[in-house]
């Protein structure tokens, strides 16, 4: 593989304080999981839910995200730090900073499940364990890329209990195993820009473990799982012809991601990571909000 660039430029100290926050935990990626809290949000509802709903599902949402990277940024610094396609993410934000943004970010959260109903308060703190747990797994095992996707997959359930109050239904559990596998396999495929790194730095990934080619294998076999989960969800659901298309396109979506991170090329498999996954965690909530709304 060519060599790994830096994931972004490095920071200016002209940059306002917010936007330096946003790069070190990647706001911009908040649009993986946000539109699969939506989706399942608009079937829970079978409409729009009222307006107060929505927006304590969206602030739980950022507010779990932002407490999730802040807590991973933290738990990795001194990794970061020797990782020179990372190496200037701890110059973005103070590590004091970061810890009190961590804490405001998990209040918040609570607090905003405690405003959706009790389901939620029961299982804000699971979740809370559950990000935090992600961020220690790759010194351990090479299957952190699994609980990452565990992680994400919370949101379709989160959003689903908020607008029902239970999880009886099988639609969210479908749904969340869908992102689970599409997660799960886009990581791996991340995963390879860091391959050397992690094995000089005895730690545990899937492709520092077993290779490209075998994490290129399992990637393409957990997105045909995802993309058969996500037209099952569709037909528990009832969806129609809208939602049909969205599958459809975000399975050439993902050929094209696959494509690219078999190309070798750094810049490539940095495009597929977050374009093309993009594409398709928003393409699923367009064809949920057609069907539903239309």
């Amino acid at each position: 593989m060519a060599s790994i660039p830096p994931e972004s430029a490095p920071p200016l100290e002209s940059d306002p304080p917010l936007v330096r926050f946003g790069r070190f935990i990647r706001f911009s990626h908040t649009v993986f999981a946000l539109p699969f809290a939506l989706a399942a949000m608009l079937l829970a509802a079978e409409g729009l839910p009222g307006g107060w709903t929505v927006l304590w599902i969206v602030l739980c949402m950022v507010a779990a995200r932002t407490a999730a990277m802040v807590f991973n940024r933290l738990a990795d610094w001194d990794i970061d730090q020797a990782n020179p396609r990372t190496a200037d993410r701890h110059r973005l934000v103070s590590k004091r900073a970061a810890q009190a943004v961590f804490l405001g970010s998990v209040a918040v959260f609570v607090a905003g499940a405690a405003m959706l109903n009790e389901l939620c308060l029961a299982l804000a703190p699971v979740a809370v364990a559950l990000v935090c747990f992600y961020s220690y797994c790759k010194r351990f095992t090479p299957y952190a890329h699994f609980f990452l996707g565990l992680a994400l997959s919370a949101a379709p359930m989160g959003a689903w209990a908020a607008v029902r109050g239970s999880l009886l239904d099988l639609v969210p559990w479908v749904l969340a195993f869908a992102v689970l596998c599409w997660v799960f396999g886009f990581d791996l495929i991340y995963a390879l820009l860091d391959m050397e790194f992690d094995r000089r730095a005895g730690l545990f990934s899937f492709p520092a473990r077993y290779g490209a080619e075998a994490a290129l294998l399992l990637a393409q076999v957990l997105h045909l799982a995802a993309l058969a989960a996500f037209a099952g969800a569709g037909l528990l659901a009832e969806l129609g012809w809208g939602y049909a298309a969205a599958c459809v396109l975000s399975g050439g979506a993902l050929v094209a991601e696959h494509h690219l991170g078999r190309s070798g090329d750094p810049a490539r498999i940095n495009r597929a990571f977050f374009h093309v996954n993009a594409v398709v965690s928003l393409l699923i909530l367009a064809g949920v909000a057609v069907d539903v709304l239309g």
